[in-house]
């Protein structure tokens, strides 16, 4: 076979959200820093044909993320990655974290050591610590030592042509978050409201970036709200989460950044201190660990270092390749599938 490109990925999910992991092929992708990187790749045509091609159909699909694997820039570093959706390069994920390292260990990439093993992952956000459990050559469970997180806005005041004023909190945890009290849109977090609740979170996010500009004070390359996140409380104090992700689906996992951005929200309203640590549950069920490691500032604002604790399963090997005589190289979208976001592609 005479493939024009061929890009080798390990499947893995964490906590049920898919995170492909790019293992070989990729082509250079240019920058001095992996924030560099990441700004090339969402402005660049090469970096778009790319995302395209990993993320569009006929080879992707809506649902889940791919990981670029690449060399460490930080001399404390084991290796980079960037994430790429069909919307744009992203420059963190707690999900994708356990992905990544995963994916390191369980490959032979990175070597695994038993009982414990720890992988240190650069992001266009700055490093995450991933200290694995590891038995019989698997990871059990990867605790992620976070970026720090901050809140840019809190009880922002959003009027909405659907439900009027809603109220959001505006925080990062190595992405932007807008997080609401789903009560507001007269919804529940279940899996039967999953169509509506990401309905109404690119609806909100619209408006949001619309109205609220936000950029990261010392990342230039980091701006804009990503994400929605809508949260509920369980009767057992869980937090119950929902991020809904462009062009219109829902996080399976719990969402490591949007717990990290929601840990921030609770350590300013005086309701989670250092040494805490928080169940949160996404719509499907699963559970992330989410706890206060300390606190610190970023750019002279109060910040905190959350930890995410998750599981990562591989479960495919794959490869990706382009015919020279494809008519579809930069992938396509559709709504019945991507839903109306689809025309935006």
């Amino acid at each position: 076979m005479r493939w024009k490109r061929t890009i080798q990925l390990l499947d893995v999910h964490c906590e049920g959200e898919i995170g492909k992991v790019a293992i070989g092929g990729l082509p250079k992708i240019p920058g001095e820093t992996v924030a560099a990187q990441l700004h090339w790749l969402n402005t660049d045509p090469k970096g778009t044909e790319l995302r395209r091609f990993l993320c569009l159909e006929p080879r992707g699909a809506p649902i889940g993320s791919v990981n670029l694997l690449l060399p460490a820039k930080h001399p404390d570093a084991d290796a980079a990655f960037v994430i790429l959706q069909p919307d744009q390069a992203h420059a963190s994920s707690g999900s994708n974290s356990i992905c990544v390292a995963t994916a390191l260990l369980e490959s032979g990439i990175v070597e695994m050591k038993e009982p414990e093993t720890v992988v240190t992952l650069e992001t266009a956000a700055g490093l995450v610590k991933a200290l694995a459990t590891c038995r019989d050559g698997r990871c059990e469970k990867v605790r992620l030592t976070m970026v720090p997180a901050f809140v840019h806005q809190l009880d922002v005041e959003i009027q909405t042509p659907h439900w009027g004023k809603v109220k959001a909190d505006i925080c990062y945890g190595g992405i932007f978050y807008a997080l609401i009290d789903v009560r507001q849109i007269n919804l529940t977090i279940e899996k039967t409201n999953a169509a509506g609740l990401v309905q109404a979170g690119m609806i909100l996010k619209e408006i949001i970036n619309r109205d609220i500009p936000v950029i990261h004070p010392e990342i230039p390359a980091i701006s804009g709200v990503a994400y929605v996140m809508f949260r509920d409380t369980e009767p057992d104090g869980a937090v119950r989460t929902c991020t809904t992700m462009w062009p219109g689906r829902a996080d399976r996992s719990p969402c490591g950044t949007g717990s990290s951005a929601n840990l921030t929200a609770l350590h300013a309203r005086g309701k989670a201190k250092v040494g805490d640590i928080f169940m949160s549950r996404s719509i499907i069920g699963s559970e992330f660990e989410v706890g206060l490691q300390a606190v610190t500032e970023v750019a002279g604002r109060p910040a905190i270092i959350p930890t995410i604790t998750g599981r990562g399963f591989t479960f495919g090997l794959s490869q990706v390749a382009l015919d020279p005589f494809d008519p579809h190289p930069d992938g396509f979208a559709l709504t019945d599938v991507w839903g109306p976001q689809a025309g935006e592609i």
